[in-house]
């Protein structure tokens, strides 16, 4: 496990900033206006030899009552537990503030290191004036500029030097798990209820998180990494540029996993944006499992409830009935570790292999249950095929005129590979060489 490093302090004095400067890149939100970083936002950070996590942090308010508020103010004390060492951020353009007090009391508590880190710090003048932060009560003080990285060497030489020693970490690659979906469907309360520890806000309004949020989950034995993230909205719906840049990082999630989970919501059906995301994560050759969220607040459920509406998602989504389907409550815990279980499969299934000579024998099976047509004359011949790779499956086909091929029988092949090798869940590409 590496060292981890959280970054807190009142809101707008740089955190996300400070963050980004860390971690080498914008992954962080950045903006001018209150909350826009709301949940615990993980980075990974190297200097001189060490490599160690970065958690950002929203603006420590202690006494609002407002329920997101109260939620980043909870996230800050999850993250604070986390910490082997704690940047406490401050503004040197507005001095020291109530709310500074107020954090700095907080985390006078704290049995660990804590850096003093006067932002903005960016010429002489201002960098002499950080000294009256020393009145918050902490030993050690880094005015940086976190905008042109002045001072950020020096901090991070004292910060890699307080970091405990790092704890040997298994190589072997674990698993993304990718939850998304339109916003408030229960992406959050799903993650919350499979780790049983509060790490999103979980809210009832729209859009809560707009950061993509990772966490580990441990289940029969396996490891996964668990990405909660932002609803993805129709473009011309995202008129912030906050939200611009949540919708691009959920796309980016969708690009980093192995296993997409798409969440809908029971009470609402299954809609156009729904039918979007599939298409992306199978553009990406991902893993895809749907979750039927919310199906306790189903009304008359019967036996057949679950199978019609299987049967209505694959007649809006008519190439993609390889797709599972899982009903769920993330409010009650029903089947939501059926999820994983499922995702699991997914994930052997996208490693699954066939050898070129059991592929061949079978495309010779195939071809004679339904004849090639002929193009211009000439009657189209696919000689041979051979999976290229795995993980995700990737076959290619060699043929005299591949351009001819139509795609009804392009999807005859893979549906026929599916029937008699499976891959559930899991997006076939299929290439057509010409030999």
């Amino acid at each position: 496990m590496l060292p981890v490093v959280s970054i807190v302090g009142r809101p707008n004095v740089g955190k996300s900033t400070i963050f980004n400067r860390l971690v080498g890149s914008r992954k962080a939100i950045v903006g001018d206006q209150y909350g826009v970083t709301r949940d615990r936002h993980y980075g990974e950070s190297f200097w001189n030899g060490r490599k160690f996590n970065v958690i950002d942090t929203g603006g420590y308010l202690p006494d609002e009552t407002d329920i997101m508020i109260a939620g980043i103010r909870e996230q800050v004390h999850i993250a604070l537990e986390e910490s082997d060492v704690i940047l406490f951020v401050v503004d040197t353009e507005g001095g020291i503030t109530s709310l500074d007090q107020a954090v700095a009391q907080l985390l006078r508590k704290q049995e660990k290191p804590v850096l003093l880190v006067p932002n903005k710090a960016d010429n002489d003048e201002r960098t002499l004036n950080a000294t009256e932060f020393y009145a918050l009560g902490f030993d050690k003080l880094y005015p940086v500029s976190a905008i042109n990285g002045r001072g950020t060497g020096d901090l991070l030489d004292e910060l890699v030097n307080l970091l405990p020693e790092e704890q040997e970490e298994s190589e072997s690659k674990t698993p993304k798990l990718a939850v998304v979906g339109r916003p408030n469907v229960g992406k959050s309360s799903f993650v919350n209820a499979l780790l049983k520890d509060e790490r999103c806000i979980v809210t009832d309004i729209p859009g809560t998180t707009r950061d993509s949020i990772n966490s580990k989950l441990t289940y029969d034995g396996k490891d996964y990494i668990l990405i909660d993230t932002a609803g993805l909205r129709k473009k011309r719906k995202v008129k912030e540029n906050i939200e611009f840049y949540s919708t691009v990082r959920t796309d980016r999630a969708l690009k980093e996993c192995d296993v997409a989970i798409l969440m809908l919501d029971a009470m609402r059906g299954f809609e156009a944006q729904d039918k979007h995301i599939l298409r992306e994560a199978e553009k990406y050759n991902k893993g895809i499992v749907i979750v039927l969220n919310k199906w306790d607040l189903v009304p008359d459920k019967d036996t057949n409830l679950h199978k019609e509406f299987e049967e209505y998602v694959y007649s809006r989504m008519p190439t993609m009935d390889y797709v599972p389907i899982v009903s769920t409550s993330a409010l009650s815990g029903q089947r939501i570790h059926r999820v994983i279980s499922v995702a699991q499969k997914v994930l052997e299934e996208r490693k699954r292999t066939i050898s070129t000579p059991d592929l061949n024998n079978f495309l010779k099976k195939i071809l004679k249950e339904k004849q090639l047509p002929i193009r211009r004359g000439v009657p189209l011949k696919i000689k041979y095929g051979t999976q290229v790779k795995s993980n995700p499956p990737v076959f290619k086909f060699f043929m005299n005129i591949p351009e001819e091929l139509p795609a009804n029988y392009r999807r005859y092949i893979a549906n026929k590979i599916r029937q008699k090798y499976g891959f559930e869940g899991v997006p076939i590409t299929m290439t057509f060489k010409k030999k």
